[in-house]
């Protein structure tokens, strides 16, 4: 009988882990398939639906983001790769739309402003580093 819930355990915990296992796809700089020693990022799994998230080498985060039909929308987060915030906004219709601001890697703004369906519209601000 032991050996039987054994045998079941594992035979459970096999199954759940060949399931929930998803392969890492490895990205060149331009975000296209790539063997791992030339990657420059790296995401998991293809999703077409749902938050999706692409990774630097060193495991920090890249992009966070939204998709709908394969396409971005919604928010939109962008890092560098130290870990630092980059880029933030939305995407409406797979277009950048509404309020966008870009950091400087020590968190200060150095621009903010707005998209319509991909482009610039009204005032830009742009921020000096001032070290």
């Amino acid at each position: 009988m032991k050996k039987l819930m054994l045998l079941i355990t594992l035979f459970y915990g096999f199954l759940t882990t060949s399931i929930c296992a998803q392969e890492t796809i490895w990205l060149d700089k331009d975000l296209k398939e790539i063997k791992k020693q030339d990657a420059v990022y790296y995401k998991i799994g293809n999703k077409l639906e749902g938050e999706v998230s692409y990774f630097y080498k060193n495991t920090n985060i890249y992009k966070k983001f939204f998709l709908a039909d394969g396409k971005p929308e919604g928010k939109y987060a962008e890092y560098y790769e130290s870990g630092e915030l980059k880029a933030a906004g939305k995407y409406k219709d797979d277009a950048k739309d509404g309020n966008w601001k870009e950091y400087y890697k020590t968190g200060k703004i150095k621009e903010k402003g707005r998209y319509s369906q991909g482009e610039k519209v009204g005032i830009w601000k742009v921020f000096y580093k001032n070290d």
